[in-house]
């Protein structure tokens, strides 16, 4: 007989079981029916190659509208359509992970009462062998598995894929999956990210910062402003996701950890996103919306500089101060409570007089080259990915000044990249118009819009691929998908990996709208930069 608390429970969990069983139906669907369809489909023509190229569309006729455009390229490939809505759908599931995630934890209170009541007769497993009871909930892991932002565009994959297959055939996968698609830039923050979070690279940043934040007293408020401003701008120069990575670690422990109240963990959180976003715009080859246009158009260093980079470090900078006068009033609690704790500290008999031993100097510069030649070698995942095997191999030989090297967070994220940019290649039909029909204040509104729907760099990308830009229009694109990189967590490649780091901060999970809320004065900041500087 079931008990009173799972049949509570058991109306809430039958909706979110329909859904994961829909997702693992299409999986097993998609695997079992893709060889069949393999040894039908032959070889895949031109037309039927993913993405369609733009300039296969037929010119839209002398005043077409905008609508008028999409609904021809609709009929043009019907699965232009397909892919979009299936997008849409996987951005619309990262607005609902929290609540896969309360389902997932009333799976496993449900799993834990019937445990509880099979230990009273007995009837304990123990399947793995390890001496304990079998405590894991197959229905509360799947779950979690969908409430996981970073999971939410590789399961969506799934369903993509399987649509692909069905319209296009087997080679239409293979070739758009596993030729068209580019996989270098989420493997590339997989290596960064592992490097940058590492015992001897965040004890040298962290001791670089803490002389910007003696300034201040070394207050929680002077290192939230060290953070906050100095490490987008090294952004510039050891890549946008290393010093996301960096900074979300040294703000986990010297901001977060004195558990600041929502409203001011969400904006912390929105502020370091937009800022991390433009503070790689002093140089060409960090921000990857910048990069993606550097070589086409020909931008350099010195341009950069001139012509975003100093905009972009005085809006970082007044951006951070507007919030630390908004919430000062918080930071002052915040720095008195810290001093008490460490005076408690201090006082405590039982204090640890325990320090953490020194990391050798010349442990530190290896693997600042190791983070150098990966940045180097940035587009070439062969030489990265070999030396980052090189790096591993180091830390095993260091052991002893190493702590474990987490792999999970930085995994995750690059999952999460790579099915973002697999959705993303088959946005750019509509895309593309919508850039080609706007102004020039109006683009620069929309690519910042737009990038909160789509990683910026695919916006800059295709706006490459338009005819007849102005460089007024170059610059409004640009200027635009770097300053609403903030916006969501999908708007900027390194924000995954913020989020990521920063989400144990955040009970329920990090809600979008709240992220929006904190992105948004800073983002309003920004554009009043860029557009009047």
């Amino acid at each position: 007989m079931p008990t009173r608390e799972t049949s509570r429970l058991r109306p809430h969990l039958l909706p979110c079981s329909r859904i994961a069983l829909f997702f693992i139906v299409s999986g097993w669907l998609f695997l079992f029916f893709a060889p069949h369809a393999a040894a039908s489909s032959g070889a895949a023509d031109t037309a039927s190659a993913l993405p369609r190229a733009l300039s296969s569309y037929p010119e839209p006729a002398p005043g077409a509208g905008l609508f008028s455009v999409l609904i021809d390229r609709i009929q043009v490939e019907p699965f232009n359509l397909v892919a979009s809505i299936i997008f849409l759908l996987a951005i619309v599931h990262t607005f609902l992970t929290g609540r896969f995630r309360h389902w997932a934890h009333e799976a496993e209170h449900a799993h834990a009462a019937a445990l509880r009541k099979r230990r009273q007769r007995l009837e304990v497993t123990d399947n793995n062998h390890d001496g304990a009871p079998d405590p894991v909930s197959f229905k509360g892991q799947v779950l979690h598995f969908f409430g996981e932002v970073e999971a939410v565009f590789g399961i969506w994959v799934l369903v993509l894929a399987a649509a692909i297959l069905a319209d296009k055939g087997w080679n239409a996968v293979t070739g758009y999956i596993g030729h068209q698609v580019n996989f270098t830039e989420p493997m590339f923050v997989v290596v960064i990210m592992a490097m940058a979070s590492t015992a001897p690279i965040l004890r040298f940043a962290e001791r670089g910062l803490q002389q910007v934040a003696s300034l201040g007293g070394r207050s929680v408020a002077a290192w939230w402003l060290a953070i906050l401003i100095v490490a987008p701008l090294l952004g510039s120069f050891i890549t946008e996701p290393a010093a996301m990575t960096i900074a979300a670690l040294l703000l986990a422990r010297q901001f977060y950890a004195h558990r600041p109240s929502p409203t001011l963990a969400y904006a912390t959180i929105g502020l370091l996103f937009v800022n991390i976003s433009v503070g790689g715009t002093l140089t060409h080859f960090a921000a990857p919306p910048v990069l993606m246009v550097a070589q086409p158009w020909k931008w350099d260093t010195l341009f950069m500089l001139s012509h975003f980079g100093w905009k972009a470090a005085i809006g970082i900078a007044a951006s951070s101060l507007l919030y630390y006068a908004i919430f000062r009033g918080e930071f002052a609690r915040m720095n008195a409570a810290a001093k008490l704790h460490r005076g408690n500290d201090a006082a405590s008999p039982h204090r640890s007089t325990r320090q953490a031993a020194p990391i050798p100097a010349w442990v530190t510069l290896v693997q600042i080259a190791f983070m150098a030649w990966t940045v180097f070698v940035a587009h070439y995942p062969a030489l990265f990915v070999g030396g980052f095997l090189f790096f591993l191999a180091f830390m095993q030989a260091t052991a002893h000044h190493q702590k474990p090297i987490e792999l999970k967070s930085p995994l995750l994220v690059g999952f999460f990249l790579a099915g973002l940019v697999i959705h993303g290649g088959l946005q750019g039909w509509w895309i593309e118009p919508v850039l080609k029909s706007l102004g020039e204040l109006p683009l620069f509104l929309g690519a910042t819009i737009l990038t909160a729907f789509n990683d910026n760099a695919a916006i800059t990308y295709l706006a490459t691929l338009v005819p007849g830009f102005t460089d007024a229009f170059k610059y409004a694109v640009v200027a635009g998908a770097v300053t609403g990189g903030g916006l969501t967590v999908i708007a900027n490649a390194p924000n995954p990996a913020g989020q990521s780091i920063l989400q144990r901060f955040f009970p329920e999970g990090i809600s979008p709208l709240g992220l929006l809320a904190g992105a948004l004065p800073p983002t309003v900041i920004m554009a009043l930069c860029f557009l009047l500087l």
